[in-house]
């Protein structure tokens, strides 16, 4: 009988049965006892769903938690390394070309020799018409020759002996045209020669002291201007000259060749270009929303794929003042307006000979989205 009121207790929706004689003999307390039995089942029945419940509320918590928290974003990026651009300054055919692509080169070594003829006649013209504009400097800085000032006071002389015998000649038909003995028009000839002989006389006078004094300092100032002019278009021309050989600029490795031999090439042509492996960068392009968590002089740590995911410690050196387009890409589905990027350069703080320009890298941006 006991068995059966524990099964009764057990299910809730069962009938009650009707009490037995000894039952309604039990003392009171044996009620309460098994009301006390449904009460901790009812309570072991629903502890598994509580503790579900709460399960689920923390999971749905620290999910919100973890999607409010700033994620790292993976930007990927290249190495890049220092290009020159080598250029041709004057015109030419290609007579040598002693390198190939893939040739380490140092500085100062060369690269291309260019033949132009026509630059070599210039610069033999430039250098004669310096030798004829100090041949004239050094005559003007001797000044006059003895010879020279010998003859001019000969002339002088001579004028002025001609001077007098016209003073002479015309102060005698003076006296005999007074007299009338002359005519006037003999008169007028030999006033005439008088005027021609002071003038020539004068003239004279004038060229000895000229040759006495020598070249002024105008002259000598001339003189000194066309050498220097003279030398001037030397400089320019043998400038030009040195530019029919090419060097290499810095120690550096040749990445293109565009000149071939024998082919014509022209001032600001590009010849080849050169890759400096010693300056070797790591860019990459960054949203404007998110430049503001890096700054220059931190220390990031990138990875490259070519190098095993090889990790490479490098300090950001620039990040470019002005940001570009990187594709359009609007922030917001009605304001249709758009993020640019920005260039972030970061140097390796230990040299990696390894890593090659073009190798893509990648890095963890801290609190990216």
């Amino acid at each position: 009988m006991a068995e059966r009121v524990d099964e009764s207790a057990g299910d809730e929706t069962a009938p009650a049965a009707p009490p037995t004689a000894n039952e309604a003999a039990e003392p009171p307390r044996s009620s309460e006892a098994a009301e006390s039995k449904r009460s901790e089942r009812r309570s072991a029945a629903r502890a598994p769903a509580i503790l579900a419940f709460l399960i689920v509320v923390g999971i749905v918590g620290l999910s919100l938690w973890y999607l409010a928290q700033p994620q790292p974003l993976l930007v990927q990026g290249e190495a890049d390394a220092t290009r020159i651009d080598i250029a041709a300054r004057v015109d030419g055919r290609v007579a040598k070309r002693p390198v190939e692509r893939g040739d380490n080169v140092v500085a100062g070594q060369v690269l291309y020799e260019i033949d132009n003829p026509e630059l070599l006649t210039k610069l033999h013209e430039a250098e004669a018409a310096l030798a004829v504009a100090s041949a004239n400097l050094a005559h003007i800085e001797v000044g006059t020759r003895v010879e020279d000032i010998a003859q001019r006071k000969a002339a002088e002389e001579s004028a002025t002996a001609q001077l007098t015998l016209a003073q002479q000649t015309y102060d005698r038909v003076k006296e005999l045209a007074g007299s009338g003995n002359a005519p006037l028009q003999r008169l007028d000839e030999v006033t005439n020669s008088l005027h021609v002989a002071q003038h020539a006389a004068d003239q004279a006078t004038f060229a000895y002291q000229e040759a006495v004094a020598g070249p002024t300092k105008e002259e000598r100032d001339i003189a000194h201007t066309n050498v220097t002019k003279a030398q001037a278009s030397i400089d320019t021309i043998r400038a030009q000259v040195d530019e029919l050989v090419v060097k290499a600029p810095i120690a550096a490795q040749v990445y293109q060749i565009g000149g071939e031999l024998g082919e014509y090439v022209s001032p600001g042509v590009p010849l080849l270009s050169l890759v400096d492996l010693g300056d070797v960068w790591l860019r990459f392009d960054l949203r404007e929303d998110l430049v503001k968590r890096i700054s220059v002089g931190q220390e990031v740590t990138m990875r490259a794929p070519a190098l095993g995911d090889r990790p490479i410690t490098a300090k950001i050196k620039l990040i470019a003042a002005k940001g570009e387009y990187a594709g359009w890409r609007a922030t917001r589905a009605t304001g249709d307006f758009d993020l640019r990027t920005f260039e972030v350069r970061a140097y390796p703080v230990q040299p990696i000979p390894e890593l090659r320009p073009g190798m893509s890298v990648y890095v963890t941006v801290p609190g990216g989205q």
